[in-house]
């Protein structure tokens, strides 16, 4: 496992939640032996190193609180869509889970967003309310029923300025050219 572990939540498909730590990234693995696929390992909070088949897990949360205390939303996600247009930068995305519930985040557009989709393995999002429990959330492949695109976010572009232009004035047309031989300026 990585050096560095973070608060994460993870929520099976069965609904189950299970609190503990794990890296950032690199968190899939490829399972060793026959018909063993993509896990993840969990560093439980007693200690204990869980091994999760990536295809049980609906979505890793990872969180600033564990808040143990609330048994149906941990994470504290509040609001899984956007109210208006996100105003940070990535593909504005909403999937939908098999069990019929959406989720809408942004997508980065780095290669960060093709390392674990080569891998078949799933996507990283920031959630909609960034100011919340929830900090970042992965979705493996296996649990996303749909996912559609709404639209690509970007900062606008500075305006460049114009290229500077000499004006002319009537004064200095004027003056500019030579009198021709035997004109008097007026």
């Amino acid at each position: 496992m990585a050096g560095s572990h973070k608060k994460a939540i993870v929520r099976r498909m069965t609904g189950e939640v299970l609190p503990g730590y794990l890296p950032l990234s690199g968190l899939v693995q490829r399972g060793s032996g026959q018909g063993a696929g993509l896990s993840l390992e969990l560093l439980d909070l007693a200690g204990r190193v869980i091994s999760l088949q990536l295809s049980d897990v609906k979505m890793v949360s990872y969180v600033r609180d564990f808040n143990l205390s609330d048994t149906t939303n941990p994470e504290r996600l509040l609001r899984r869509t956007f109210l208006a247009r996100p105003r940070g930068e990535g593909l504005w995305v909403r999937l939908t889970f098999a069990t019929g519930e959406t989720l809408e985040g942004l997508a980065p557009t780095d290669t960060s967003l093709l390392d674990d989709l080569v891998k078949d393995a799933g996507l990283f999002l920031t959630p909609p309310d960034v100011r919340s429990n929830t900090q970042r959330i992965f979705v493996p492949r296996s649990s996303v029923e749909t996912l559609q695109l709404i639209a690509v976010i970007t900062t606008p572009s500075k305006r460049k300025p114009l290229p500077s232009q000499e004006k002319t004035t009537l004064q200095e047309d004027l003056f500019a050219a030579p009198l021709p031989p035997g004109a008097r300026p007026n």
